[in-house]
């Protein structure tokens, strides 16, 4: 059973840091592009970073210069290096996996569980 099972999450001052972490495990042949998002209480769930499997990366406007998303393909894990954080950066943030799995080489999207970041003003 594929699972991306992440970590890092917590409560910091504004300007501080934390940095995600999302390991992925489970019957996986090849990890496509990954990617994080973030939803925050009463709002729609919105990308803030993603990466392809070469290193490509993209981010939203909103954490341009503040956050780094990076991989490591051999240990199957995807992190976000949050920077400068703001209330408003506030959210459960969820990491998320384009995945190739080794039954039959099927393609699944799998999804974390999800990640609390609390940043106090």
């Amino acid at each position: 059973q594929v699972q991306l099972v992440e970590s890092g999450g917590g409560l910091v001052q504004a300007g501080g840091s934390l940095k995600l972490s999302c390991a992925a495990s489970g019957g996986i042949a090849r990890l496509n592009a990954m990617g994080w998002y973030r939803q925050a209480p009463g709002k729609q769930r919105e990308l803030v970073a993603g990466i392809t499997r070469g290193g490509s990366t993209n981010y939203a406007d909103s954490v341009k210069g503040r956050f780094t998303i990076s991989r490591d393909n051999f240990k199957n894990t995807v992190y976000l290096q949050m920077n400068s954080l703001k209330p408003e950066d506030t959210a459960v943030y969820y990491c998320n996996a384009d995945v190739i799995l080794m039954e039959r080489l099927r393609s699944l999207k799998v999804w974390g569980q999800g990640s609390l970041v609390t940043v106090s003003s």
